[in-house]
C-alpha cells in the first residue's frame, strides 16, 4: 500500500485532530471562559469551576495522546468528557434564541460535529496491533 494512504497516515492525521481540537478548546476554557461558561446549562452547579476543570482536563487529555502507551486511556478519557460537555451542545441547539450568533442549525451542525469527534477519537486511540504501536 502506498505510504501516504495506509492507515498509520490516517490515524497520525486522526490523532493530530484529536490533539489540537482538545488542547486548543481546553486553551479556550482559560482564554474566552466567558463564552464557555454561557454554554453551560443552567442547572449544572459552579459553571466558572466546570469550565476551568474541563479546560484542565481537555489539555492533559490532549497531551497524554500524543505518548503510545497512554493514548488509549487519553482516548476513553476524552470520550468521557466530550460525552460529560454534550449537554451543553443540547442546550444550544434547544435554546437557539440565547444563543443569537448562530442559527439553530448551526447548532445541531455542532452536535454531529461531536458524534463524528467520538468516533475519531475512538479510531485513532484505540490499541493498534502489534505492527503499528507507533503510531
Amino acid at each position: 500500500m502506498n505510504h501516504f494512504l495506509s492507515v498509520t497516515t490516517f490515524k497520525r492525521f486522526g490523532l493530530g485532530i484529536v490533539f489540537l481540537w482538545f488542547f486548543v478548546g481546553g486553551v479556550g476554557h482559560f482564554t474566552n471562559a466567558e463564552f464557555f461558561v454561557a454554554i453551560v446549562p443552567p442547572w449544572v452547579p459552579f459553571p466558572v469551576w466546570a469550565v476551568y476543570i474541563s479546560g484542565i482536563f481537555e489539555i492533559v487529555l490532549a497531551l497524554l495522546v500524543l505518548w503510545p502507551k497512554s493514548r488509549p486511556l487519553a482516548g476513553w478519557g476524552l470520550i468521557a468528557l466530550t460525552l460529560a460537555v454534550t449537554p451543553a451542545n443540547i442546550h444550544m441547539f434547544m435554546n437557539p434564541e440565547l444563543f443569537p450568533q448562530a442559527p439553530q442549525s448551526a447548532y445541531l451542525i455542532r452536535l454531529v460535529v461531536q458524534v463524528l469527534l467520538l468516533l475519531l477519537i475512538w479510531w485513532s486511540t484505540k490499541i493498534q496491533k502489534s505492527s503499528d504501536m507507533n503510531v
